[in-house]
């Protein structure tokens, strides 16, 4: 499913316009987006957790060259699937 599906769904499930369904739909992305910029997590209870994770500096190899590079400590989205969410997914497997 791509965002487009998701926003035709959204219109379908509420009877909203196309429109008014992307809008809510960009509005939920953004929100989330911004609480993971600002250091919290998203949960969503029966669906699962958007956090944020540190990510260690470490060295790495250039494969064509063979020089040693440093790859620089980040933050990293993660998505941790609730226990619903892995019901689901594995009733419909």
């Amino acid at each position: 499913m791509n965002k487009k599906q998701l926003i035709e769904l959204v219109a379908d499930d509420t009877g909203m316009s196309k429109a008014d369904a992307g809008r809510v739909v960009d509005a939920v992305f953004n929100r989330i987006g911004n609480a993971l910029a600002a250091g919290n997590e998203a949960t969503f209870v029966g669906f699962g957790t958007f956090k944020v994770v540190d990510v260690a500096e470490r060295t790495g190899r250039n494969p064509q060259t063979g020089e040693v590079i440093v790859t620089p400590a980040k933050k990293k989205p993660k998505f941790v699937a609730g226990t619903a969410l892995k019901e689901t997914v594995n009733r419909q497997s």
